[in-house]
């Protein structure tokens, strides 16, 4: 839960995204933690300042220079505040903030914070992609800056791609997790599987999903946050690698059971969250084919690497993850999961809900009942997948 009474300095860059940051305040605001603003010139072309001031009862910080501002300004909000987030973080203030610049009242607040800042990147995808800016990043995840987002969906160019600021409540989740720092997790090796994977027909075209990764991404963040080794394999995915972990890209569901099988051991939990194919091309063509007419695709069965690993297992641990993405009797196909594979926990879900989303509405389903949730971030879902996880491993280790 978060912290009711928590300081929070908010920043705007200048994105068109900044109308979110006011959303972000509103939401830190309802949930009870007392918030200032800080604003570049950029961001006061998007967003007016005196809306700022009217959620928050104090005016923005403007300009480090303002003779209304009693002593240094940015020096007072990083003594006060018990954390910062920036959203819109822009590639620009990326930049500045991992080369340490502090000539403007944002960068400069951010320079003199005691406590955690959370960044919430928004750009285009071509500035997000490009080299420099994921060096920055780099760079600033080394320096303990966390991130949220950006996440794939539709740009203010009218494409679609990753760059698209992450939704208010789940920056205002992320922030939560800093200002509740946690280690029980602690010693515990996890691994995290992610993403789709692809099943290649010749070499242009595949067989493939939909899957987006951002569920086992959260879950591999937050497992990190909390102190655990972590391991996430992940099929291709538009999403950066999370630092502070080993990240291992696999393609085709042949590759993450290798990739899996072969990081079984020492693991005190595994979490199947990836959408693996159930088929693919029994035949895999050199060259691309040739249109001519109808095409008949012989499909083979993958191998279902969840049942192997809940049958191979002759320990208590690994406690083993599965999830159910279902359109229909969604516990009921989520039981018969659970049971059949012999794993420890089914996380269910319409795929109408989550599918692809930032937000998520599941069940958790155990031997022991089944524990029906609201609708939230897949980053506070992560968490409680996690608590879960840790009272089945407390259970085994004390049996």
């Amino acid at each position: 839960m978060d912290q009711p009474g928590s300081k929070v300095v908010v920043g705007l860059s200048g994105g068109i995204a900044a109308y979110k940051g006011v959303e972000l305040v509103r939401e830190l605001l309802r949930r009870g933690l007392r918030v200032r603003t800080v604003m570049t010139a950029s961001a006061c072309r998007f967003v007016g300042p005196v809306t700022l001031t009217g959620l928050t009862g104090t005016p923005p910080v403007l300009d480090l220079w303002d003779a209304s501002y009693a002593g240094e300004v940015h020096v007072e909000l990083g003594e006060w505040a018990d954390a910062m987030v920036v959203a819109p973080a822009t590639m620009n203030l990326l930049a500045k903030l991992a080369n340490g610049q502090a000539d403007e009242a944002l960068t400069a607040t951010a320079a003199c914070m005691r406590g955690p800042i959370l960044l919430a990147p928004a750009m285009h995808s071509r500035m997000w992609l490009r080299g420099s800016t994921q060096r920055n990043v780099a760079r600033l995840q080394q320096d303990g800056v966390a991130f949220v987002g950006p996440t794939v969906g539709a740009l203010a160019s009218g494409e679609v791609g990753i760059g698209r600021l992450a939704e208010p409540v789940a920056i205002a989740d992320a922030l939560a997790a800093l200002l509740r720092p946690r280690s029980d997790l602690a010693g515990l090796k996890i691994l995290v599987s992610a993403g789709p994977t692809i099943e290649d027909f010749d070499p242009v075209r595949f067989l493939g999903n939909r899957s987006t990764g951002k569920m086992g991404f959260a879950i591999a963040k937050a497992a990190r946050d909390r102190g655990a080794s972590v391991t996430l394999v992940t099929g291709p995915v538009e999403l950066a690698d999370p630092a502070g972990m080993a990240v291992v890209r696999v393609r085709s569901a042949l590759e993450m059971q290798a990739a899996i099988t072969g990081r079984v051991p020492g693991q005190d939990a595994i979490v199947m969250s990836a959408a693996v194919a159930d088929y693919r091309p029994a035949e895999y063509h050199t060259d691309k084919v040739k249109k001519a007419g109808s095409v008949t695709i012989e499909l083979v069965r993958n191998p279902d690497i969840l049942l192997e690993l809940g049958q191979s297992r002759t320990t208590p641990l690994p406690i083993l993850v599965g999830f159910a993405l279902e359109t229909t009797d969604v516990e009921t196909y989520a039981r018969d999961k659970l049971v059949r594979k012999k794993v420890d926990l089914v996380v269910a879900n319409e795929a109408r809900v989550g599918f692809g989303g930032d937000d998520n509405e599941a069940m958790l389903v155990s031997a022991g009942g089944t524990v029906p949730l609201p609708r939230m971030s897949k980053t506070a879902l992560a968490d409680r997948i996690l608590d879960r996880i840790l009272e089945l491993h407390s259970e085994r280790k004390s049996s």
